[in-house]
């Protein structure tokens, strides 16, 4: 049998394209290597994943454009074709009803990540998609009459062919990068896969001994390492990347949302050593003006010491380190306190400096930054401009975004268009 189109990899991109081109009268190929499908989706945002954000076409082109404005320009049409509110309806009409929290993100009502997969699966299946799991793909050819897809067993044979296969970040899901491989195969440019929302490492011990705080709102900035600087303090002209949001400490380092967004410029460095961390702990307001606080709570602290002032701020681990690094007695009086005393510790509170070490690379990123050029594939219709009839879609692109829906929206959005142009390429026969 010759398909109308062959996908391979059935993660969101290549589930959601291959929904798309089968419900428009594709005969459609679904192939996976492993024997679970979205297995990504299944362990992403702690298992309950997080489909997209509460924003529109433009506030997720806009959330692109503040790591690469090249890849907003590409995502466009994507984006046009499937917005952020259709996704959502698209998991309604499939009987999954979701849920929007403060930070913008939108989950599933039950927080269940297997309600996402299935959905997906579901939509495909109905459709008239045909899945074939465990097909690991061995070769593929550009033939006169399409495309020849092998696998270890089986021998397919396509007028088009989707690559969502991913990128290389959670190599246990699968994602280990075939994608590329077939995307060099064919002439394509890669740009060099680098592991991106990553959590981030540090050898300082004090750090660690933190782990398990939770800071809901902290500001983490990435600067060069300068001993001047350190010595009169970073300012925002100094920042190669800062976010704003929630950090976890854990026994390597940092996580959550404000690490994993600025990790990129990390794994983007040459010298990632040579950076540091710069975190604000209190970010709400800005240091003159916390300075000033600060010293008015300590001179009206009357007989209270200075662990309690500094622990009326901070968690109590957090408050201790703080003393710790600044040299400042806990059981001290605050009111005791000398100005230079009192600016020590404003300054580790609102720009604590902490050499950086690295990241937890691929095995714990959420995304690959890098993959297939954007400049050798057609934003409108997600077709390849070196070979005709081959498509990409998803994160095998060189796309890549923050933390907070907006991946999932990309890959959702990119297989959605990519299908459709197949189709209409497929009809216009």
């Amino acid at each position: 049998m010759t398909w109308d189109l062959i996908i391979v990899g059935a993660g969101a991109a290549g589930l959601m394209a291959a929904a798309r081109a089968a419900e428009l009268g594709c005969r459609t190929l679904l192939l996976e290597k492993s024997s679970k499908v979205g297995a990504k989706i299944l362990m992403s945002g702690g298992t309950r994943c997080n489909i997209t954000h509460a924003t529109n076409a433009q506030g997720i082109a806009d959330a692109f454009a503040a790591f690469d404005k090249k890849q907003a320009g590409f995502l466009r049409s994507s984006l046009a074709a499937l917005p952020p509110e259709k996704v959502i309806e698209l998991f309604e009409d499939e009987g999954i009803a979701t849920k929007v929290e403060d930070t913008g993100k939108v989950f599933p009502v039950s927080n269940r990540a297997v309600d996402v997969r299935d959905a997906l699966l579901r939509r495909a299946e109905n459709s008239g998609v045909s899945l074939t799991i465990g097909a690991a793909v061995t070769e593929i050819e550009k033939q006169q009459q399409g495309f020849v897809v092998k696998t270890s067993e089986q021998r397919f044979i396509a007028s088009r062919l989707l690559i969502t296969s991913g990128g290389q970040s959670y190599p246990g899901c699968g994602t280990t990068g075939d994608g590329y491989w077939w995307a060099r195969q064919f002439g394509h440019k890669v740009v060099n896969p680098l592991p991106a929302l990553t959590p981030i490492t540090t050898d300082e011990q004090w750090v660690r001994n933190l782990q398990g705080i939770t800071l809901p709102d902290a500001m983490l900035s990435i600067v060069r390492s300068d001993p001047q600087q350190e010595a009169n303090g970073y300012s925002s002209k100094h920042f190669l990347a800062s976010r704003r949001s929630s950090v976890l400490f854990t026994h390597f380092g940092f996580s959550g949302p404000a690490a994993l967004d600025i990790s990129r410029t990390i794994t983007l460095s040459t010298e990632p050593t040579s950076l540091n961390l710069v975190c604000d702990f209190l970010p709400t307001s800005g240091f003159e003006d916390f300075l000033s606080q600060l010293t008015d709570d300590c001179r009206g602290a009357g007989r209270g010491s200075v662990s309690a002032v500094v622990q009326g701020l901070l968690p109590k681990r957090l408050a201790g380190a703080v003393m710790d690094r600044t040299g400042v007695p806990a059981v001290n009086r605050a009111a005791e306190l000398s100005r230079r005393e009192i600016r020590n510790l404003a300054r580790m509170i609102k720009g604590a400096i902490v050499p950086i070490s690295g990241t937890l690379g691929f095995q714990k990123a959420e995304v690959t930054a890098g993959g297939v050029s954007l400049e050798e594939v057609d934003s409108r219709t997600l077709q390849s401009s070196i070979v005709d009839g081959l498509y990409f879609a998803g994160e095998v692109l060189d796309i890549d975004g923050p933390i907070g829906g907006f991946n999932f929206q990309a890959a959702f959005s990119t297989g959605w268009l990519a299908g459709q142009s197949v189709a209409d390429n497929t009809h216009s026969i």
